[in-house]
């Protein structure tokens, strides 16, 4: 994870493949090339807290020892960490904003549908534990890259230099 000052005085936060983050209104959390990778965000309007996931693999099951030392790989270790996390820093589920990102068919997968497959871990994850996906920017072929504005729960999506979405 990396922290910095962008413009406008907002703290920018980019976080890689197994990374996750937590933050203020004041912050910008900032994530690249999500191919089949998926991006969990989460957003409460009430304290504007803002929470995301760059998770790799849906199943810890096919790597143990990464998943003890990397949780956030991995949608089933890191998505209840990420929760956990949003919640010690103020989050209420209930008011809770869910955005998933990424899940793209990038590249020659073999036919294992990586991608997809991720995205239906993020979803039954995030229903498990009681939060329902607001919106959703999945499949594809190409990479995204997401920046969340934690003040307004604004999300840009962008393909290389191409901004995509707003959501």
């Amino acid at each position: 994870m990396v922290v910095g000052t962008s413009t406008g005085g907002l703290q920018r936060v980019v976080i890689g493949i197994g990374e996750q983050a937590v933050a203020g209104a004041d912050s910008l959390i900032v994530t690249h090339a999500l191919g089949s990778c998926v991006a969990v965000c989460l957003w409460d309007p009430g304290v504007r807290i803002g929470a995301m996931l760059h998770f790799l693999l849906p199943e810890a099951r096919v790597n143990p020892e990464r998943a003890r030392k990397q949780p956030g790989t991995f949608a089933d270790t890191g998505i209840p960490l990420l929760i956990a996390q949003a919640i010690d820093q103020g989050l209420n589920k209930k008011r809770c904003r869910a955005h998933l990102f990424g899940g793209a068919a990038v590249g020659a997968q073999g036919g294992l549908d990586v991608g997809k497959r991720n995205a239906l871990a993020a979803r039954r994850l995030l229903w498990q534990h009681g939060i329902f996906v607001h919106a959703e920017a999945l499949g594809g072929t190409e990479p995204r890259t997401v920046n969340f504005s934690v003040a307004d729960g604004q999300f840009q999506v962008t393909c290389g230099r191409e901004r995509v979405q707003e959501l």
